[in-house]
């Protein structure tokens, strides 16, 4: 347990996590991902998204789908830091409510799993607009993370 967080270290840190995005994902880790592990630990992870213009829809919003990616790759982040190694652990549901207008910066996903079992794991993700104090969404998801069996190897 970490004195300052209170939190539990994870079974990855987040740039053990980076690193396995970067080895099995290169399209949405690395260099060029417009995604950052800030934080990682057992059940839960920060993870910030640059903004890009390109991401803006009419009206000067952030674009529903560009929330759900980051929706989605947090909490693969947080799933991984809370398991090891499982790249083919999958997303099974994601429900996003957006909730007010983001400003036009970086985007912070925030996730706590609220359930972790062995074969899935139930997150809470809440995003907000760097530097302001009330979500733009909230989401739950729920990924399934495939048994001992078939959890080794590469992703084909």
């Amino acid at each position: 347990m970490d004195a300052i967080t209170g939190r539990r270290p994870g079974v990855l840190s987040a740039q053990q996590v980076a690193e396995l995005l970067a080895r099995e994902f290169s399209q949405m880790a690395g260099k060029e991902s417009p995604n950052m592990i800030e934080d990682a630990w057992h059940g839960g992870c920060r993870v910030r998204r640059k903004f890009n213009p390109k991401s803006l829809r009419p009206g000067g919003t952030i674009s529903g789908p560009t929330m759900m990616g980051l929706t989605d790759f947090a909490m693969y982040v947080a799933v991984l830091a809370s398991i090891g190694p499982v790249p083919l652990a999958v997303t099974t549901n994601l429900n996003i409510n957006f909730l007010r207008k983001p400003a036009q910066r970086d985007l912070i996903a925030e996730v706590r799993l609220i359930k972790l079992g062995k074969r899935l794991a139930v997150g809470d993700v809440q995003i907000y607009s760097e530097g302001e104090d009330e979500m733009v969404a909230h989401a739950t998801s729920t990924y399934s993370i495939p048994p001992p069996e078939q959890r080794s190897g590469r992703v084909p």
